[in-house]
């Protein structure tokens, strides 16, 4: 099924008024000059390390440890993940190096 000019239009309209939305909703919200309340400070603070911990469970879900690689290339690219992100703390340098490392263990070493 395809969709005619109109719905295309209309469709590509709501995806640009839906990234404005949460482009610029933040800053009306929360305006220069007001103090930011706590539990936006708070969910700043806790989200980063939530949404890594969601990818390690994510990633590992499915692994096996009694078959196959018994989860060597995840456990040594978690592993690669927490020394970097413990020793630069940067998190954006910690995932890409875990996925990097990940991708040539299995590629070329599994």
């Amino acid at each position: 099924m395809s969709m005619n000019i109109t719905e295309q239009i209309i469709t590509i309209g709501m995806v640009i008024l839906g990234t404005m939305i949460t482009r610029f909703a933040p800053f009306l919200i929360f305006p220069p000059g007001r103090p930011t309340p706590g539990y936006v400070q708070y969910l700043g603070k806790v989200l980063p390390s939530a949404a890594l911990g969601l990818l390690v469970i994510y990633s590992v879900k499915d692994v096996s440890l009694f078959s196959g690689n018994h989860g060597l290339p995840e456990a040594i690219s978690i592993a690669v993940v927490a020394l970097l992100h413990i020793w630069r703390r940067n998190m954006l340098l910690s995932i890409a190096a875990g996925t990097i490392v990940y991708m040539a263990l299995v590629q070329f070493v599994f």
